[in-house]
């Protein structure tokens, strides 16, 4: 095997590249295991686990589809290109791109260079905004269809029975009000990802606001004869958006009530002066641990405080198996409401966004036949001081 010297400051770049990056030779097409790799970097020798910066190629690289590449960059003289997806718990997926670097001296061997690009991001972005645009195209079609059978049947034996009439414009006005609904959350989401790098600024009492929209709820909340209870404790000041955060609890307050039983309560805490583990705990019943997840985890220093907005019902609960999803677009847990008296699918994903603009985190706790707890906390505003 030919032996590459690099210069001292030359290997310690390459070293260093946060990319894995190979050397490959080889003398002869026929040769198999005539294909070494000369040169690996420690990125390289940790995605390989390689023991050593040269070897034979055939024990660091298997794919079939990137031994082609590395063969049309060695023989044919041109860039070969593979994508190489990665199955287990790792998941990842790299785009591999094989570049030929001419012969070795005046003898027979060639060398290429191998470099492994991560596109894992980049994939499971692509396939997030397919399954996106799927759901959002089927939960758009069944109203519509709806729409259009109603629309027929009007059109035909329905046209002069004034009962079927009224009872299908009422069924086609829930339909239309559940486009408009679904409608208003895709452009909601879609403006809050777009500033969703750029955290708010202004001051905002989360206790009043939680119970102006507390107020506003109350008539919803009587219709169903479920009881709104919101407690509040100590000081509750947090830099934020405040038309985002009256969205916020609007959003995890409806969630609630649209579960609750009749006859129950759902209770609405606003908690102060926490730090990240209090708060995102916060909703754990003593004596009584549920299963509990974190959906949002904030980035946040030892001495921030947060303020706590915590939202429990008494409803059918969630098995521990669903929590993970809930904050995912569309996702209902199997045995959740579904139809035109149903949510849009998107409202625990609005939250997630907006407690990630605002740099907090989310939390839910639940058991099967034992109620849902969910936990926004947000980073508590610094006291103003005062001038003499």
């Amino acid at each position: 095997m030919t032996t590459v010297t690099i210069a001292a400051p030359f290997w310690a770049m390459l070293e260093t590249l946060p990319d894995p990056v190979m050397l490959v030779s080889a003398s002869s097409p026929e040769d198999l295991a005539g294909r070494k790799f000369a040169f690996a970097n420690l990125a390289a020798r940790e995605l390989l686990r390689l023991p050593g910066v040269e070897g034979r190629l055939l024990t660091a690289v298997r794919h079939p589809t990137v031994l082609e590449a590395v063969d049309e960059a060695l023989f044919q003289r041109r860039e070969g290109t593979a994508i190489w997806e990665q199955g287990g718990p790792r998941d990842r997926c790299w785009r591999v791109t094989v570049r030929p670097l001419g012969e070795v001296g005046s003898g027979p061997e060639r060398m290429a260079l191998i470099a492994f690009s991560d596109q894992t991001d980049a994939r499971r972005n692509e396939r997030m905004r397919a399954d996106f645009l799927a759901n959002a195209s089927h939960e758009l079609r069944t109203p519509l269809a709806s729409l259009s059978g109603f629309i027929e049947t009007l059109r035909g034996h329905a046209r002069d029975d004034e009962a079927a009439r009224d009872r299908f414009l009422t069924v086609m006005q829930t339909q239309a009000d559940r486009m408009a609904r679904l409608i208003d959350d895709l452009l909601s989401l879609s403006r809050i990802e777009l500033n969703e790098h750029i955290p708010p600024l202004d001051r905002v009492d989360l206790a009043l606001t939680v119970a102006e929209v507390v107020e506003s709820l109350s008539p919803l909340a009587k219709d169903r004869d479920v009881a709104l209870e919101l407690v509040v404790h100590g000081r509750s000041v947090i830099i934020g958006d405040r038309d985002q955060m009256v969205q916020l609890v609007q959003n995890l307050v409806a969630n609630a009530l649209k579960y609750a039983p009749t006859g129950s309560a759902v209770r609405i805490e606003v908690r102060a002066g926490l730090d990240a583990a209090a708060a995102a705990a916060s909703g754990t019943l003593e004596n009584e641990p549920r299963a509990r997840h974190a959906l949002v985890t904030p980035d946040a220093g030892p001495v921030q405080s947060f303020v706590a907005l915590v939202v429990s019902d008494h409803g059918p609960g969630l098995a521990r198996e669903h929590l993970p999803r809930l904050s995912e677009r569309f996702y209902r847990a199997p045995g959740q409401k579904s139809g035109v008296n149903s949510g849009t699918g998107l409202g625990l994903a609005i939250v997630k966004h907006l407690v990630n603009r605002h740099q907090g985190g989310l939390a839910v706790e639940s058991e099967l036949d034992r109620g849902a707890t969910f936990i926004a906390y947000l980073p508590e505003a610094p006291t103003l001081s005062r001038s003499p």
